[in-house]
């Protein structure tokens, strides 16, 4: 019989189980800090030279900050739930009374589809559940790190580099400015070939939003299968799709059953749908997101999750709260008045004759190149220091996502309708300028 040493150290794997010496570290680019939370610093300068004046801030998509947040009504049930629950710890996966919560009251998932609890997990906001879900494809899928995620041209911010943090590389899908970037089945068929090219690598991840976060571009549910169907017929283990945004919306939300429902069982157990309060209840600060996947997605999970971010239980207080009323009840104070300034938008954009994309949720995706052009500005981001400083007007250029949306500037409409209109005149009056 074998002896063990009990003096000498001791190894908590086999030796043939040990990670593999990675030197990627000392070659990876520094990741660089989003400047998402400091683009609205910049009206301070505004401020100072105009102390009375007015200032506008469509940069960000916080309801919570712009619009109402979450109501009082809410927060007292949650709070009242999180003394009826307690302070102990809960299971990696959440508490099964969020779960229920997520399938019954706020999805409605028909057992049909072979759904239910066991295929949600809580996550302490959204890119909580993103990196979780990065972790989990690589593993499930070709069981290996270095592949790539691949996103639309212009992406949110933070999917340039969650993946890369990850250990996945990230890739820019071809696409069209014509088109909002949109992802495209030939793209996504060019982008295998270039992930082959780069040392034989592959695919790891497809991920779909919808609506988009920095465009507002909004794909149909038959538009979104095309393109998942088309990533598994190239070899792509799993698509993510991002639907944070999708109840702020004047027209029908997604529908998860359609959705599993046009999905044979065995694409199902490939796709992965994200989420949560931040957006449609203005929740930002209270972190709650849910993914909702096949079980063993949610199990490997849960199992890392045990050992790193356990959801808190009041997030998910504050979701079963807003679930059980109702959550078109819940959101409306977010949701209807940003639905109305949507409405602005459009007649303001149409009206001005503004090349744009907008879809719903929350932004508008504006082309500047014109007057970049007029007032010899190398791109968006000098532009929006203009904006800021000598405007009072604050947005996001387009190059903080990528260099194709350079030219372009984020335009959030996630405040009340007399605001933005009041932000849209400033954005007039700033050009008319220039």
């Amino acid at each position: 019989m074998k002896s063990v040493s009990t003096s000498g150290p001791q190894l908590v794997v086999a030796a043939d189980e040990l990670t593999h010496i990675d030197t990627s570290p000392s070659t990876m680019l520094p990741i660089p800090g989003s400047r998402m939370f400091e683009i609205n610093e910049a009206l301070k300068v505004y401020l100072a030279r105009e102390p009375d004046g007015t200032v506008f801030d469509a940069s960000q998509g916080d309801g919570g900050a712009s619009l109402p947040g979450v109501s009082r009504e809410l927060l007292d049930e949650a709070h009242r739930l999180q003394i009826e629950h307690g302070t102990g710890y809960d299971k990696p996966f959440g508490t099964p009374a969020f779960r229920r919560a997520v399938v019954e009251d706020y999805w409605g998932l028909d057992a049909a589809t072979g759904w239910g609890p066991a295929n949600v997990i809580a996550c302490q906001g959204g890119r909580d559940a993103l990196v979780k879900a990065y972790d989990a494809i690589q593993f499930l899928g070709h069981q290996r790190r270095g592949d790539f995620v691949v996103v639309s041209r212009v992406p949110w911010i933070s999917y340039n580099w969650g993946p890369y943090a990850m250990g996945a590389n990230v890739m820019l899908a071809p696409g069209l400015e014509d088109d909002a970037w949109a992802l495209t089945p030939e793209g996504i068929a060019a982008c295998n070939e270039t992930a082959a090219a780069h040392g034989g690598r592959r695919l790891a991840l497809l991920v779909i939003t919808s609506p988009d976060n920095p465009t507002g571009r909004s794909l149909s549910p038959e538009r979104q299968i095309a393109l998942a169907r088309a990533a598994f017929a190239a070899g792509v283990p799993f698509v993510l799709f991002d639907w944070i945004y999708h109840r702020v919306t004047d027209e029908d939300s997604h529908d998860l059953n359609a959705f599993l429902n046009a999905l044979e069982p065995a694409e199902r157990e490939r796709c992965i749908f994200l989420d949560g309060l931040t957006k449609s209840l203005g929740a930002s600060n209270i972190r709650n997101a849910h993914l909702v996947a096949a079980e063993a997605v949610v199990k490997f999970i849960q199992s890392r999750a045990s050992h790193a971010v356990i959801p808190s239980f009041h997030s998910q207080a504050v979701a079963m709260a807003a679930y059980r009323m109702g959550f078109d009840k819940a959101a409306a104070d977010i949701i209807e008045p940003t639905n109305a300034s949507r409405k602005v938008v459009e007649s303001f954009l149409a009206d001005h004759e503004i090349r744009h994309i907008i879809g719903k949720g929350y932004y508008a995706f504006l082309d500047m190149a014109p007057w970049l052009e007029k007032a010899k500005l190398a791109d968006a981001s000098e532009l929006g220091t203009v904006l800021a400083e000598r405007f009072g007007l604050a947005v996001v250029p387009g190059g903080f996502f990528s260099d194709f949306g350079k030219n372009w500037i984020r335009f959030s409409y996630a405040t009340p309708p007399e605001t933005t209109a009041g932000a849209l005149d400033r954005l007039w009056f700033a050009l008319s300028s220039l």
